[in-house]
């Protein structure tokens, strides 16, 4: 890429980037569907093999595998290594979407499927249209960028509410302060809104979380059949 200002290139006239991220919508629907039930899993990059978070995320994405959920990352290293390595170990699909950067994330080897696209805007679609669960990781501005867009797109009906478990609660608990003294307490968002999270601090209670709310849902559809 030349400098990376992307969006501010598109200023410049250059409307054939909107067929080139019609295409990469396409290719998402057409090389994602049929992946249901499944997972998305974000976090950080910036995290080694041999730390805790790591360990934690391929577990807890193996043993949603071995319960038939496929494994959705953003399909670089850290966190989203971790959780494709964990679903390919389950022996379910494991998908990587990666994202072409001006320094270079390569997509990572355990992911048994990727796609690399060059625009944020489909990338983001593709890791939300399928899961049935969101499971945040501790990152960095990315993972803020995810976590706050995916209960955005929940508030605003957008897409139904699903689980957001956010993984860690020292890590979150400043955050989770942060919007019920001031965000909540200032009425910019409803006791609702923070509702849909939920925190959990082993692999386990986040794998129980999700299988739990996943079989609700299975009842609930076999009473709504005519």
């Amino acid at each position: 890429m030349a400098n990376g200002y992307e969006i501010n290139e598109l200023a410049r006239g250059e409307s054939w980037r909107m067929f080139r991220i019609i295409g990469e919508l396409v290719e998402g629907f057409d090389r994602l569907s049929g992946i249901e039930p499944a997972v998305t899993i974000y976090g950080s990059a910036r995290i080694n093999a041999d730390s805790q978070l790591y360990i934690q995320t391929e577990e807890i994405a193996y043993h949603l595998g071995k319960l038939g959920f496929s494994i959705i990352t953003g399909g670089g290293p850290g966190v989203m290594e971790a959780a494709n390595r964990g679903g390919k170990r389950a022996g379910v699909r494991s998908f990587g979407l990666n994202i072409e950067l001006p320094e270079e994330q390569t997509v990572n080897s355990y992911t048994t499927e990727s796609i690399t696209f060059k625009h944020f805007f489909a990338r983001k679609v593709m890791l939300v249209k399928y899961a049935t669960a969101f499971i945040i990781m501790p990152g960095g501005l990315g993972t803020l960028d995810e976590l706050t867009e995916v209960l955005t797109l929940m508030q605003t009906l957008k897409i139904k509410p699903f689980p957001v478990v956010l993984y860690q609660n020292d890590y979150w608990k400043g955050f989770l302060s942060w919007l019920k003294s001031t965000v909540l307490d200032s009425g910019y968002i409803s006791a609702e809104d923070i509702g849909l999270l939920r925190v959990c601090d082993s692999p386990d209670e986040v794998v129980k979380a999700v299988d739990m709310w996943y079989k609700k849902q299975e009842i609930i559809g076999r009473k709504a059949l005519p």
